[in-house]
């Protein structure tokens, strides 16, 4: 992964607040990325936590393609274009080991192309977090969630048609 400063996630992604969910990104390279958030009454996730403080897991997907996007406006970026929608077209074998994302977690998100066309993309993506660690395990993390995204990245006028409907 490319190692290098990265502005915050949100100007890669097409969205603003409150709806950004991520807050850092650590790496991005030509096959995936890498993001992190923390599971904060303080932080970008505050508004969806639950009464113990916590994120419910369902959440997971939304952090993945968050990742998604952020992997694709970065190249945008690259390219000197802006942040385009993209939409995600489904999930497969999404998967959490935990109910909810514990308070004060610090999540990463990390998100590996595994099929790309024009427009249309797969990424296996994966969930961690530091308060999963065994003690056995020291210094590894352990994947608290995962799933396969697929995406489909439509033209400016495709969109318009999606969104405004087809004029008669």
């Amino acid at each position: 992964m490319t190692t290098t400063t990265f502005l915050d996630a949100e100007h890669y992604l097409p969205h603003a607040a409150p709806m950004v969910l991520i807050e850092k990104v650590l790496a991005v390279s030509e096959q995936g990325a890498s993001c992190q958030v923390r599971v904060s009454a303080d932080g970008v996730l505050a508004p969806f936590l639950d009464a113990q403080g916590q994120l419910p897991a369902w959440f997971a997907m939304e952090l993945m393609a968050q990742t998604v996007g952020v992997w694709n406006g970065w190249h945008a970026g690259q390219r000197g274009s802006a942040p385009r929608l993209g939409m995600l077209l489904g999930g497969r074998g999404l998967s959490c080991s935990l109910a909810a994302f514990p308070a004060d977690a610090l999540l990463t998100i990390n998100v590996n192309m595994v099929l790309q066309d024009e427009k249309l993309a797969s990424f296996e993506c994966a969930i961690t977090h530091e308060d999963s660690l065994q003690a056995s395990d020291q210094g590894r993390e352990t994947i608290v969630a995962h799933a396969r995204l697929n995406t489909y990245q439509p033209e400016p006028e495709e969109l318009k048609k999606l969104t405004q409907g087809i004029s008669k």
